[in-house]
C-alpha cells in the first residue's frame, strides 16, 4: 500500500532526527554516526508499523493467529491483535538484549576492561583499532577536538626522540633587521597533543601562536592501511600545524619544550621546522621588529 509506505517513511525520517537530538543533547550519549537513531529507534518503529499498516494484498503475505485467522494492521480493520503481537515481539527482544548484553559487558569489564585510554578516545578507535583515519575511509575527513588537559602522556614507544620528532632548519637569505634574530617555528603534531604543547609553550613564555588543521604524511606515506583488503599507497592523516615566531625566547627552548610535550616514542609524533625571519611588521600600527611581536595584540 503506497499510503502506508509513505507514512512509514515520513515517520522514520523524523524519528532519525529526533533520535540524534535526544541522544546528543538530552541523554549525552556518544553516538557519532547516529546508529541508535537509525537502527534501534527505526527498528522499533518498523516492528510496530507492521501492526498498523499490514495488509493481505502484499505478495507472500501470511500473518495469521493461532486460530489460523489472517491478521491485518490496525488501520486496515484488523484491530489491536497484530499490533499487540508486534509489541510483544519488541518487548521480548528488548528484554532479552538488555539482560544478555548487561551480563556480557559486566564480564568484559571485570576481565579486560571496557574503556580505552584518553589518547585513544581522542584519536578514535577507527584509527587505533583498525588503522583507518575514519570509518568512512576514502571520504574527506575533518577532525576537531583537542585534549581536555595538559598532561603529557608517558613514553610508550622505542623510537629515539630524534627520529620520532625530527627538527629541520631552513636558513633565510637575508639577516634580520636591527641586528635582532627572529625565528619562525612550525610544529606539525597530533591533535591530541595540542593542550600539552600549549601548556609547555606558556611555561617558557610563548604566548602567541597560529594553529591550523592540516592533512598530510611524511616520506613514509603515512601508516600502512588496508581498505577492503586493498593496501593504500598513501594515507593523509589529520594533523595540527602550529606556527610560532620568537625573538626573545630561544628557539631551542621552544624545540625542547615541544619535544617534551609531543614525544611518545612512536613514529608519527610530528616534525619541527625552524626558519630565519627577515623582519616582522604589525599591520595595524606599522610597528616592526620586537615591538611588533611583544606589543599589545589587536584582539
Amino acid at each position: 500500500d503506497c499510503f502506508g509506505a509513505i507514512v512509514i517513511g515520513a515517520v522514520a525520517g523524523l524519528l532519525v532526527v529526533f533520535g540524534v537530538w535526544l541522544l546528543d543533547y538530552k541523554l549525552h550519549i556518544d553516538d557519532p554516526v547516529g546508529a541508535v537513531a537509525v537502527h534501534c529507534l527505526n527498528g522499533i518503529w518498523g516492528t510496530l508499523a507492521v501492526g498498523l499498516f499490514a495488509t493481505n494484498t502484499a505478495p507472500g503475505y501470511g500473518i495469521a493467529n493461532a486460530a489460523g485467522e489472517e491478521l491485518v494492521g490496525l488501520f486496515y480493520g484488523g484491530g489491536f491483535e497484530l499490533l499487540g503481537l508486534q509489541l510483544l515481539g519488541f518487548a521480548s527482544v528488548a528484554l532479552w538484549t538488555a539482560v544478555t548484553i548487561t551480563i556480557t559487558f559486566l564480564a568484559i569489564k571485570k576481565i579486560i576492561g571496557l574503556r580505552v585510554s584518553k589518547e585513544e578516545e581522542i584519536e578514535g578507535l577507527d584509527k587505533t583499532e583498525h588503522g583507518l583515519a575514519s570509518a568512512y575511509s576514502g571520504f574527506v575527513v575533518s577532525e576537531s577536538g583537542y585534549a581536555t588537559d595538559a598532561e603529557i602522556a608517558p613514553v610508550t614507544g622505542t623510537t629515539p626522540v630524534e627520529k620520532a620528532i625530527p627538527v629541520i632548519n631552513t636558513k633565510a637569505p637575508k639577516a634580520p633587521s636591527e641586528g635582532t634574530k627572529y625565528t619562525k617555528i612550525t610544529i606539525v603534531c597530533n591533535q591530541s597533543k595540542f593542550e600539552a604543547l600549549k601548556s609547555q609553550m606558556a611555561q617558557i613564555g610563548v604566548t602567541g601562536m597560529t594553529v591550523t588543521q592540516v592533512m598530510g604524511c611524511g616520506v613514509q606515506k603515512g601508516k600502512t592501511e588496508f581498505y577492503r583488503g586493498v593496501p593504500l599507497n598513501m594515507n593523509l592523516l589529520p594533523k595540527l600545524q602550529v606556527d610560532i615566531v620568537v625573538s626573545t625566547v630561544p628557539p631551542q627552548s621552544v624545540v625542547a619544550a615541544a619535544k617534551s610535550a609531543l614525544y611518545t616514542g612512536h613514529p608519527g609524533d610530528g616534525k619541527i621546522f625552524l626558519y630565519d625571519v627577515e623582519d616582522v611588521v604589525r599591520v595595524r600600527t606599522g610597528e616592526t621588529g620586537i615591538a611588533a611581536l611583544t606589543g599589545p595584540d589587536e584582539e
